[in-house]
């Protein structure tokens, strides 16, 4: 929260959301060929109201491609997921990408820590990130991301993407912790 110097308001800036599936060892790479077996009705309950309660997504152009490839054609569920992620404000981070097909989506070129801060400035509720490892590490610095979620499965990979790259200088204050039946594990951190 800030103040607004010329009106003495109190002004809440919105909150930039990491949620992340990882391993134990801190891959978060191809997530689709290790998470589905820790999936439980607890962990869907938990990640379908993530999805509800954010205002808009921001997304590397990767994550952004293949999430593009597929939730447009999907219709609405039981729970909302798909008209929620169709509907809601997307910002996709790329220099490559000419057009962002998936409505409502808004492509961000250049200047990419300042247009976030910008973003931020906004009014409306939390932006979420998923996947997009490249964009997290490269916006870290800028100490733009407020808080983490990150969904630990009991599993070791051993090799493969990382969320925190060597280079990752980050210091973070543990929040909440919450087992889920699955075995996985929520760690909710907040940017310190």
């Amino acid at each position: 929260m800030f103040y607004d110097r010329h009106h003495k308001e109190r002004i809440s800036m919105r909150k930039i959301i990491v949620s992340e599936f990882l391993t134990l060892d801190g891959v978060m790479e191809s997530n689709e060929k290790w998470q589905f077996p820790y999936f439980s009705d607890d962990l869907a309950e938990f990640s379908m109201k993530q999805i509800l309660a954010l205002d808009a997504i921001l997304l590397g152009r990767a994550t952004y491609e293949i999430f593009a490839s597929s939730w447009p054609s999907r219709t609405n569920n039981e729970f909302g997921i798909a008209d929620k992620l169709n509907s809601m404000p997307k910002f996709v981070v790329s220099s490559t990408l000419e057009k962002a097909k998936w409505n409502n989506s808004t492509i961000i070129k250049e200047n990419v820590a300042q247009e976030i801060s910008n973003l931020k400035q906004q009014s409306g509720g939390d932006i979420g990130i998923t996947g997009s490892a490249t964009l997290i590490q490269s916006i870290m610095p800028y100490n733009l991301i407020d808080g983490y979620r990150l969904l630990v499965h009991p599993i070791v990979l051993g090799s493969g993407k990382s969320l925190f790259s060597d280079a990752s200088n980050t210091t973070l204050k543990l929040v909440e912790t919450k087992m889920f039946s699955s075995g996985v594990v929520l760690l909710t951190y907040q940017s310190v």
